[in-house]
Parts: structure tokens; C-alpha cells; sequence
């Protein structure tokens, strides 16, 4: 339908109905506005996110456990996916938002141009109306005149006393009146025909054409209206398949948590590479007693390990003995003030190990770096000399001295690294040549390795006492070198003491298990405890080997710590 022959009476009301299109196209603009700052401050808070979980540490020092890795990735996924709804804000602004109020500005200039078009047309129409108005009044005035000059003149003429000249007056004036009369007559009839004929062209090609036009604009806002919502649904349609690849990289990370796998680096991590404790021996106390078994003698050898060996009479085990950790002493062994962290000798042996194959591999891409380098300078140095215009050959003799230097440099710290690193194996190996049977039931505070090593698996084990095998015991001969006191502890003020410690197993150093120590550090995780003797000498002594009992703490506890 055209608004120019339905709508012709109603200009007033589509002034109207085309402000309240450009003001629902400017509120759904604003709409979009909204949404797209949605769309950034969601953006924003999702990198926010990812940047406070995302590790800090080097890449050294993150976690390898395929939880960690996978849980990163799904954080390297969701910062993808804000970049992708940092996009969807970006294509509602350019192609949404900031298109609606440029079109606005359009819609506003156009409708103001066809309005003043119609009210200009109207107002010449309400002119021309006015002119035939005043030309209608004019020419019912002058007729009301001219009757009334005709009345006198017939009223003069039959009246017998009037005189000639007053009839001749009368008649002339009713001849002027009947003459301005018919002239009123013809301009009426002439501004009448004009106005018609203005009015007819008002309605039936002005204000068409100007409602055409008005109807028009309003299409085209509402086809706007239609494409911006278009637009609206593909911003976020555009993103749907790169979105779609950030959630099935989160599913693969997903899939890729391997519980054995993280099993196993727990394992290659805290595996320090010593060898457990063997049994202790039976300790006889009885030699001096004088009763009797069933065969008239004492045996030498509990039942229970008669029995578990198989073997009747008394069985001789040897008693084994603990070497001493690198850099620590068994019962207070020396402990340096500041361990060499050059050779990684402050770490168990087997994370040792690790460490320092991987110091070889860094060095040794370190090393074809230079030696790369030295290569392509002496490329260059040939090139220079059979052709001197290009360079001077001997201005790369100092880079190239400096690069053998380097690489000498490299090649000592190599050989270096794995002087140490044969050592390592070279004791991890003899340590496996004197590992015990496994039919010796080796006895150990369960969930400990080593007193050598400081990894527990089980933490809880750290608050009882570890079972102990009853029966009689046999003195120990042990012959502690008093030499093995730590000279650090001389020049320090002695430390308050925290608690003491009895011995749960033999080891060197240790006359008895009945023996007190003082302790005045705790572990530090390395696991070695820091204890003081009767005697006031200080020393270090192996946490997995000793029942702790701390002080009382500030709530009135007592800790006991095997």
C-alpha cells in the first residue's frame, strides 16, 4: 500500500510514526552497545582468569604431571576463547553499532527534508486557500453593496418628490456597485479555479510524493533494522568454529590425564636413589642366664626368625652398615654451611643424577651453538679473504677467539658435570651390588625410604611410633668417631632446646637406643634432624631413624614425631 493515497490526510501522524522509527533504531543500537561491552568486560574477566592461574614460575620449575600440563592447556583454550568473544565485541561495534548510528544520523537529515518538503507544500496550499478565501468575502461584500445601490436607486426612482439629479446619483451609483460586484465576481471565480487546482496538485502529486519518500526511508530503516540483526547473529556464528576447537582442545586435554603417568614422575621426582635399611641382628642378652629351652640350651635365634628362615639353632646376621650421605654424616655428621649447589651434592642421588644429565644436555647445546657460530665465522673470515672488498678477515679473529674460548670453556664445565655424574652412578651402582635379599625382611618405618633420602609418602606415619620387632637384643659393638662432630656449631650461641629423640633402629654413631638426644632444629625437609648430646656436642641425625617427642607447644600438646 502507498501512504501517499491511503495516508494523504495524515501527515501529522506519520511525522510522528517516522520519529518513533528512528528512536526504536537508535534504542536498539544502544541495545548492542550494551551487548558488546558484555561481551568485552566477559572478555577481560576470562583473561584476568587465566593470567591469575597461569603458572609464574620458570619453565624449569613447572609441574610435568599430566593434570598440570592438561589443566594449562585448557587455560591457554580459555584465553583463545576470550580473544574469540574480544572478536564478537569488535564485529557487533564495526558492523552493528557503529553502522545503526550512522544510519541514524542519515534517517534524521532525510526526514527533516521531506517534512519541510510537506509543510512548505501545505503552507502554500493554506496561501492559495487564503487568497480564494479573501476574493470570496470580497465579492459577497460587493454584491451585498450593489443590492443595496439597487434598492435606493428603485426606492429614488418611484418616489415622485425625488429629484432628477438625486435619481441620475442613485443610478450611478448602483451601475459602479453592480460593476465592482461583477469584477469581486470574476476574481473569485479565478482564485477559486487556482486554489483547486493547487489543491489538487497538493494531494494528488505533492504530498504523494513526499509520503512516497517518507515511505521509503521507513522500508529502509526497517530493511536496516533486518540486516543488523543478521549482522548481530553472525558475529557470533563467525566465532562458533574456532570456539568449537577451544572446547575440543579443552576435551583433549582432558583426555590427556594419565593418573600411571603421574604416578611415575611422583616417582622420578622424589626418587632419591638410596638403597633401604637391612634387618638388625638379634642382640642375646641371655648368655648369662641359666635356664633352659627344650633341649636344655637358650636359643640364640628368636622362633619367629627360625621359623621364617627355615633353619633350626642360632642364625648370624650381619649387621648392615650405613655409608654416609654426601656432604651429611650419620650421627652427627658434618653438615656444610653452605652446600655446593655447582654439583647438585645436596640432593639425594638419584634427583642428583637427573640434575646433572640435564646441566650435560643444556651445556651441550650450549657447545654446538658456539661451535655453529665458530663455523660460520670462519665461512666468513674465507670469504673475506678471497674477497677483501667485502670485510677485513682479520676484524672476526677476536669473535672467533672469543668463541673458542667459550667453547673450551664449556667443554671443562662438560667434563666436569660428568666426572660427577660417574660418580654418581659409580656409587649407585656398588649401593645395588650390596642391596640385601628380599628374604630378609628388610624392617623400615613403613612409607620411608632411606634415612639417606627426605621423601615420605605417607605423611600420616609421621605422628606414630613404626613397629618395632620385640624380643631380646644383642649389644651393639659400636664404635662412634667422636671426630665427626660438625666444628660449625662451635662459634654459634648454643640453640634453645625443642624436644628430644630416642633411637628406633642402630646406626653409626648411636650406642644405644636407650641414648637421649636433644633436639634443637627440626627437619627441614631434607631429612636430616638437628640434635644436641648430653655432652653439649651438636650434630645432625637421620629424622626416619629416630622417635621424636617436640615440647609442649602454646595450646599444652605434645608431638611425637618417628
Amino acid at each position: 500500500m502507498s501512504w501517499g493515497t491511503e495516508l494523504w490526510d495524515q501527515f501529522d501522524n506519520l511525522d510522528k510514526h517516522t520519529q518513533w522509527g528512528i528512536d526504536f533504531l537508535e534504542r536498539y543500537a544502544k541495545f548492542v552497545k550494551e551487548r558488546l561491552e558484555v561481551e568485552q568486560n566477559y572478555a577481560k574477566q576470562l583473561r584476568n582468569l587465566v593470567k591469575k592461574y597461569c603458572p609464574k614460575r620458570s619453565k624449569d620449575d613447572e609441574p610435568r604431571f599430566t593434570s598440570c600440563l592438561s589443566f594449562y592447556s585448557i587455560l591457554n583454550e580459555l584465553n583463545d576463547y576470550a580473544g574469540q568473544r574480544e572478536l564478537v565485541a569488535e564485529e557487533m561495534a564495526l558492523k552493528v553499532y557503529n553502522e545503526l548510528m550512522r544510519y541514524s544520523q542519515d534517517l534524521k537529515a532525510e526526514r527533516k527534508h521531506h517534512l519541510q518538503e510537506g509543510r512548505k507544500a501545505q503552507q502554500y496550499l493554506d496561501q492559495c486557500w487564503k487568497q480564494m478565501d479573501n476574493s470570496k468575502k470580497k465579492f459577497e461584500r460587493e454584491c451585498k453593496e450593489a443590492e443595496k445601490s439597487q434598492l435606493n436607486y428603485e426606492r429614488l426612482d418611484s418616489d415622485i418628490n425625488a429629484t432628477k439629479s438625486e435619481v441620475e446619483k442613485a443610478k450611478n451609483q448602483f451601475y459602479m456597485r453592480t460593476h465592482m460586484a461583477d469584477e469581486s465576481k470574476n476574481e473569485y471565480a479565478a482564485q477559486l479555479q487556482n486554489f483547486n487546482g493547487e489543491q489538487w496538485k497538493h494531494f494528488n502529486n505533492a504530498i504523494p510524493h513526499i509520503f512516497k519518500n517518507l515511505q521509503h526511508m521507513d522500508e529502509r530503516r526497517t530493511v536496516k533494522l533486518g540486516e543488523t540483526y543478521r549482522s548481530f547473529a553472525e558475529a557470533e556464528r563467525k566465532v562458533i568454529p574456532i570456539i568449537s576447537k577451544c572446547l575440543d582442545g579443552m576435551v583433549t586435554a582432558a583426555k590427556a590425564v594419565d593418573e600411571r603417568k603421574d604416578s611415575s614422575l611422583v616417582v622420578e621426582s622424589f626418587k632419591s636413589g638410596f638403597e633401604p635399611p637391612g634387618d638388625f641382628p638379634f642382640e642375646d642378652f641371655s648368655q648369662n642366664l641359666s635356664g633352659t629351652g627344650s633341649d636344655g640350651t637358650i636359643s640364640n635365634t628368636p622362633k619367629g626368625e627360625r621359623e621364617r628362615d627355615g633353619v633350626q639353632g642360632p642364625r648370624s646376621e650381619p649387621k648392615p652398615t650405613l655409608g654416609k650421605a654426601k656432604n651429611k654424616l650419620w650421627l652427627f655428621g658434618k653438615k656444610p654451611k653452605a652446600p655446593s649447589l655447582e654439583d647438585f651434592s645436596h640432593l639425594p642421588p638419584e634427583q642428583r643424577r637427573k640434575r646433572l644429565q640435564q646441566k650435560i644436555e643444556e651445556l651441550s647445546r650450549e657447545l654446538q651453538k658456539q661451535m655453529d657460530q665458530r663455523d660460520a665465522l670462519n665461512k666468513m673470515k674465507d670469504v673475506y679473504e678471497k674477497n677483501p672488498q667485502m670485510g677485513d678477515p682479520t676484524s672476526l679473529q677476536p669473535k672467533i677467539s672469543e668463541t673458542i674460548c667459550n667453547m673450551e670453556k664449556l667443554r671443562s664445565e662438560i667434563h666436569k658435570n660428568e666426572t660427577w655424574l660417574a660418580e654418581v652412578e659409580g656409587k649407585q651402582s656398588s649401593r645395588g651390588d650390596r642391596r640385601p635379599s628380599t628374604d630378609n625382611h628388610q624392617h623400615t618405618p613403613q612409607g620411608r625410604e632411606s634415612p639417606e633420602g627426605s621423601y615420605t609418602d605417607d605423611t600420616s606415619q609421621e605422628h606414630h611410633t613404626p613397629h618395632r620387632r620385640p624380643g631380646p637384643t644383642q649389644p651393639a659393638n659400636r664404635n662412634p668417631d667422636p671426630h665427626e662432630f660438625d666444628d660449625e656449631f662451635d662459634d654459634d650461641d648454643p640453640l634453645p632446646v625443642i624436644g628430644h629423640c630416642k633411637a628406633l633402629y642402630y646406626f653409626d654413631g648411636m650406642n644405644s637406643r636407650d641414648h637421649v638426644l636433644y633436639i634443637i632444629e627440626e627437619d627441614k625437609g631434607d631429612g636430616w634432624t638437628r640434635a644436641r648430646k648430653q655432652s653439649g656436642e651438636e650434630g645432625y641425625v637421620p629424622t626416619s631413624y629416630v622417635e621424636i617427642t617436640m615440647e609442649k607447644n602454646s595450646k599444652g600438646q605434645q608431638i611425637k614425631v618417628p
